[in-house]
């Protein structure tokens, strides 16, 4: 069943975080083709007041989780930073007119982490996820230096490529800052954007936030080069289980086919000679530009493309007390709050992100967002 709490203050509803000016959704799945009760779509942006995020109602697939990851390819584009070759993972949509959507994943993240939104989506779009430069099987440039506007300048590079008329950028994490930053740069090529859990600044001290507290310290002078050991001796299996235990409210729900593909895919990028130092070069770019001026904030009042803000309450990684600001940052947002869900919604409430981007996708169609 799904609940659309509005526009009131959430404490009634469990949600226990004060005022959340979005919809809150009890996330268990909802059964292929049910009828979702629909907001009212109101163009309200006084203070404290975000209009509520529609659910589509058109009947998807039922998710799948035995569906396998689509088969990758490098695809060669041209960039400002000069050709460059990307391994994305590609599903070609009902018709050749179909919208396209693109994937971002976040730190430590890949392509493959799309596999059961990008099976729901592709019944009405083509859906291309990215592998960006470091990460899963996309070899950096030479040179690169992992912030977000490097991999905004690639993914630009890609979105020209694609040439895909309507299309829908949807982001995860690190991923959402890096599709922040394309937004704000090509408005031309953004139809709409979705944003899950997004990189804002977020400079809480917790080792809450991290998938194994020794990547505290492994950069720190002396105690730094035990640490790294340690990790480099860390199974992949073991790597796994601890970033589900982070990113998952529920980490018993993950299917276990789901994470043997995500070993397999961590022992092959442990052959890589780059995965290591990108994603401690990532994460650093990353801290630092939350340090920055203008940071992140700044530059979502420039985005112009209607936007969906997604959080999971259970978020350990970005707080769900970031979700408001960030929506009402965003000149055309809306917010979408999903209960006994964390930072990885995509991947634990599929059926609900499928139709909350249809949602917006009609809603803009309709001129009513």
């Amino acid at each position: 069943m799904v609940l659309f709490a509005g526009v009131r203050d959430n404490r009634r509803e469990g949600v226990g975080l004060g005022i959340l000016e979005a919809v809150t959704v009890n996330s268990s799945q909802t059964p292929p083709g049910a009828q979702l009760p629909r907001p009212r779509l109101r163009p309200l942006r006084r203070r404290g007041v975000l209009p509520a995020a529609p659910l589509s109602e058109s009947e998807l697939p039922a998710v799948d989780t035995t569906v396998r990851p689509a088969e990758g390819r490098l695809l060669d584009i041209d960039t400002s930073l000069g050709r460059e070759q990307l391994f994305v993972r590609e599903k070609p949509g009902p018709d050749p007119l179909a919208d396209t959507a693109v994937f971002l994943h976040g730190l430590a993240g890949s392509s493959s982490n799309w596999t059961d939104l990008g099976h729901l989506l592709g019944s009405r779009m083509r859906t291309v996820a990215v592998d960006l430069p470091g990460f899963g099987f996309t070899e950096p440039p030479e040179g690169f230096d992992y912030t977000h506007h490097a991999h905004a300048e690639i993914v630009i590079g890609l979105l020209e490529h694609l040439d895909a008329g309507e299309l829908h950028l949807v982001g995860n994490s690190f991923g959402g800052a890096v599709a922040v930053e394309v937004a704000a740069r090509r408005p031309d090529l953004v139809a709409t954007l979705t944003l899950i859990s997004p990189a804002v600044p977020d400079l809480r001290p917790s080792l809450r936030r991290i998938s194994d507290g020794r990547l505290a310290v492994a950069y720190l002078p002396l105690i730094g080069a035990r640490a790294r050991r340690q990790l480099a001796a860390t199974s992949a299996r073991e790597r796994v289980q601890r970033l589900i235990r982070l990113c998952f409210a529920d980490p018993d729900s993950v299917p276990a086919n789901r994470v043997e593909e995500t070993v397999e895919e961590f022992v092959a990028r442990d052959r890589l000679p780059w995965a290591v130092s990108a994603l401690a070069s990532t994460t650093h770019c990353l801290i630092r530009s939350w340090l920055l001026d203008p940071s992140l904030w700044s530059t979502l009042r420039r985005v112009e493309a209607p936007t969906l803000v997604v959080w999971g309450e259970r978020d350990r990684v970005m707080s769900v007390r970031k979700a408001r600001r960030t929506a009402r940052e965003l000149p055309r947002g809306r917010l979408l709050v999903l209960s006994r869900t964390g930072h990885v919604a995509q991947m634990e409430r599929p059926s609900i992100l499928a139709r909350a981007v249809l949602g917006m996708c009609a809603a803009v169609r309709a001129e009513a967002w």
